[in-house]
């Protein structure tokens, strides 16, 4: 008889939430905060992914947006930006292991461009774990204000580095796929992907 894979949700249960503000899991990411963008030359690389084209911009060292190809909230290409087939190696090849459910945990020197607040929403991110979902109460309490939970979903939608930041892992309250700047299905398939690759035996 067949068995029904878990659901997102159910994953999150039987592993637990992760610690608390003060002592959430610590991911390998090397972030480096800026209030306005920096200047600079652009580097734009587009990659493959079960998803579609996926559109990496930074400044060729350190990735500062990921473009899904249903965003709510397209870039504005500026011709001036230079393309490389070759840039971002490590993106690359890190989100290929990931959508092949081989990687968990992403390694990579990120350029984070916002509000103070913003920032520590988009940080906080890094700290759901694979295959787990937090609301956006949870996410509210863990950035230290309760009451804010509009306002995280506010900077959660306008995170510009999603999968690598996982806002997708965001859920409603009652557990509803809400709110994803890269379209609700994008949004399932990502959950889908993890809740697969969590199942006892794999990988």
């Amino acid at each position: 008889m067949t068995t029904a894979s878990p659901t997102p949700r159910q994953i999150a249960r039987e592993r637990g939430r992760s610690t608390g503000p003060a002592g959430h899991a610590q991911r390998a990411l090397d972030l480096r905060h800026h209030d306005t963008v920096p200047a600079g030359e652009i580097v734009a690389r587009e990659v493959r992914s079960p998803l579609g084209t996926l559109l990496l911009i930074g400044d060729g060292a350190r990735l500062r947006h990921l473009e899904l190809p249903s965003s709510k909230r397209p870039l504005a290409i500026d011709p001036t930006w230079r393309r490389s087939s070759g840039a971002y190696p490590e993106v690359a090849e890190q989100l290929d292991r990931y959508f092949a459910g081989s990687l968990r945990e992403f390694s990579l020197a990120l350029d984070l461009v916002g509000t103070p607040f913003q920032r520590r929403v988009w940080e906080l991110l890094a700290s759901i774990p694979f295959g787990a979902t937090w609301t956006y109460g949870e996410l509210a309490r863990r950035v230290g204000n309760p009451t804010a939970s509009r306002a995280v979903g506010a900077a959660n939608g306008r995170n510009p580095i999603p999968i690598i930041l996982p806002c997708h892992r965001v859920i409603g309250s009652d557990g509803s796929l809400v709110g994803f700047g890269g379209g609700l299905d994008a949004k399932r398939r990502l959950l889908e992907l993890e809740a697969s690759a969590c199942q006892p035996g794999l990988f």
